[in-house]
């Protein structure tokens, strides 16, 4: 299980128009500490993080972590965290983000008997709501596709699957569905 994980300070931006700073970081954290609790349905949890305080917390909550030399984004963390999952020895690994509010270890645990259904190579995908984004991914071998997490994500890892010939597979999940980018994200949250 790999969660990457912004520095607090400058996680939840978009959402400035509607939460301070105080509110976007603990917001930031607290997503962060249900991510790595959820992703103990999985036999090791490694969190990447190019902040030293997310590093301390990760590791408080039982996580192993790998602190990056500077953020570069999602994919560059996710690419890392792969990295040192297949230098481990790892042959699968769920990538999970970090911003899902509804996450539970029940829904993680669903999704990798899900992907345990399938033979090798796959790719399994949990969307989010809108954008097209892509909220958990799991690779079989871990290092079979290119990374292309943001919007519009789901459509680019589905034809990557399809030019590597890797099963892809849509995994329908309401536990990772949302995640909190956009002020109308915060609307649906507080729906449920």
């Amino acid at each position: 299980m790999v969660v990457p994980v912004k520095d607090f300070d400058s996680a939840k931006e978009r959402l400035r128009p509607v939460l301070g700073a105080k509110s976007r970081r603990a917001l930031a954290r607290n997503n962060a500490r249900l991510a790595v609790s959820a992703a103990a349905a999985g036999d090791h949890v490694l969190v990447v993080t190019g902040s030293d305080e997310v590093a301390e917390m990760a590791a408080a909550w039982g996580a192993d972590v790998l602190l990056e030399p500077r953020e570069e984004g999602q994919n560059v963390a996710a690419r890392r965290g792969i990295d040192r999952a297949i230098e481990g020895g790892a042959g699968a690994v769920l990538l999970l983000s970090s911003d899902l509010p509804l996450v539970t270890e029940a829904a993680v645990r669903e999704m990798l008997n899900s992907a345990a259904r399938h033979a090798s190579p796959v790719a399994v995908a949990a969307p989010a709501i809108g954008r097209g984004g892509t909220n958990a991914l799991y690779l079989r071998p871990p290092g079979g596709l290119g990374l292309h997490f943001g919007d519009e994500s789901l459509a680019q890892f589905r034809a990557d699957a399809e030019a590597h010939g890797v099963k892809f597979v849509v995994f329908h999940s309401d536990a990772m569905a949302l995640d909190l980018d956009e002020p109308s994200d915060l609307a649906r949250v507080r729906a449920v």
